[in-house]
């Protein structure tokens, strides 16, 4: 009974003395006002705009090396900068445009595969750049024939 009557208050007394100060009495006036002129600034991206997402390399045999370039146009209103591209597998290897891209302008990927696997193979892309979303992908597939023994 006494340690229920402790605890409670102390809860008490956690409750009265947390809630003392109203928080809105230290905001500052002008550092809202700068807050929202920083807000209403329009905050401009890069965009990444893919000729063409997806490709396929079609009926390929067994350790047939295949490669394709995707070329994208920065449709935004920055520079881009494509930072990493890394593939889901090793037997995928992206090679792409190392300089800053001016809006308007055009790079390209280069996605190069050694043709390994057997049957449908899909193997994705993916884009670590300066843009909205910092993400982009894209996609490459084929039939692999199996060696014949």
């Amino acid at each position: 009974m006494k340690k229920g009557m402790l605890f409670l208050a102390l809860v008490a007394a956690m409750v009265f003395t947390s809630c003392k100060d109203d928080a809105s009495n230290k905001v500052k006036a002008e550092n809202v006002e700068e807050a929202a002129e920083r807000d209403a600034q329009e905050v401009v991206y890069p965009e990444m705009s893919f000729d063409e997402t997806e490709f396929d390399f079609g009926t390929i045999e067994q350790g047939a090396a295949q490669e394709h370039t995707f070329t994208f146009t920065n449709t935004g209103k920055a520079p881009l900068v494509i930072t990493n591209a890394s593939s889901s597998c090793g037997c995928t290897v992206p090679t792409w445009t190392k300089e800053p891209i001016a809006p308007g302008e055009k790079g390209e990927m280069l996605v190069k595969f050694n043709g390994s696997g057997q049957n449908q193979v899909t193997k994705t892309v993916n884009i670590t750049a300066n843009t909205e979303s910092g993400k982009e992908q894209i996609k490459i597939k084929a039939f692999v024939n199996p060696k014949q023994s």
